[in-house]
């Protein structure tokens, strides 16, 4: 095989479709055709499902993209130190739950990030939306949390997805506030003293599910409950209506400055980890990411797991 059919896999792959991915690498589409069918045959799998519709991974596809993506990063790095070309376009997704410390990485991966040029992505989005962006790799990662009640629905369904999680830290559950609501002041809250606020959760879309709640302790009920979308939502409520949320206790000062964490009163641990395919290593970027995951969380005095 050649480097050329391993560039022309990856567009394919990145964009869904042959002849999308030939309109972006400037050949004809019968050749780009050609040219995977000639790949299929050389490594003796069925990299690409075709329809109507365009193409997807099989399995063999996926795990065989990561191991293209390793082939052409290490060939730019070679050819970057040796023969004087400029750094390559550096790519990388992530999707995740609405957790700052999850930007926070993203900000200094980026800016260590060497070359003049790259195309990342950050999605913070729903719990079952991160999972298909890893099974499809939309994405290279997923960040999402686990505990004892939603564990074994979440492993089910990331086993049958492919995928792995990998724990990074155990977090103890804190109240996101406003610093104006009356529970900043104290040491710690219970549930009792959240019965009188507005509960604000994430919504979850058409998978609604409490197993896929972002927030733990999704069963119990509340007489006041507000569902939004994204976290600049979620914190203008806090301030707004004295809404509460509960998360890891993990909040940048520098991203979010009117929002502090409490520590809840209960008996449980949050759980937060990466997922990623079983079967394709990791790029270089998407482990320097971890790093920064890593190197954050530390900072709060968390600690790390694995």
């Amino acid at each position: 095989m050649t480097l050329q059919q391993l560039h022309s896999f990856i567009e394919v792959a990145a964009e869904g479709s042959i002849s999308a991915a030939a309109d972006l690498l400037f050949v004809a589409q019968p050749t780009l055709s050609a040219a995977m069918k000639d790949l299929e045959t050389r490594v003796g799998r069925n990299l690409l499902v075709r329809s109507a519709r365009g193409v997807a991974l099989t399995t063999d596809g996926a795990e065989f993209l990561g191991y293209a993506k390793q082939v052409v990063e290490q060939v730019a790095l070679l050819e970057q130190r040796y023969l004087g070309r400029p750094p390559s376009r550096r790519l990388l997704g992530v999707s995740t739950q609405h957790y700052s410390f999850a930007v926070d990485a993203f900000v200094r991966m980026v800016k260590r990030t060497e070359g003049a040029e790259y195309e990342f992505s950050l999605r913070e989005t729903r719990t079952w939306d991160i999972i298909e962006d890893v099974r499809t790799l939309r994405s290279e990662l997923g960040v999402l949390y686990r505990n004892d009640f939603n564990r074994d629905v979440i492993d089910k369904l990331l086993r049958d997805s492919g995928l792995a999680f990998h724990p990074l830290f155990l977090a103890e559950p804190h109240i996101f506030i406003s610093r104006k609501n009356p529970l900043a002041a104290r040491g710690r809250a219970t549930l009792a003293d959240l019965a009188d606020l507005p509960r604000l959760t994430f919504d979850q879309g058409a998978n609604n599910s409490f197993y896929f709640a972002e927030e733990i302790l999704s069963t119990l009920s509340s007489p006041q409950e507000i569902r939004v979308s994204d976290r600049a939502t979620i914190f203008n409520l806090m301030i707004g209506l004295d809404g509460y949320t509960i998360s890891t206790g993990i909040i940048s000062d520098d991203l979010d400055p009117e929002i502090i964490a409490v520590p809840l009163d209960v008996d449980e641990r949050i759980e937060i980890g990466w997922i990623g395919h079983t079967a394709i290593p990791l790029t270089e970027l998407a482990q320097r990411y971890l790093e920064e995951v890593r190197a954050v969380v530390a900072g709060f005095g968390v600690t790390l797991l694995g």
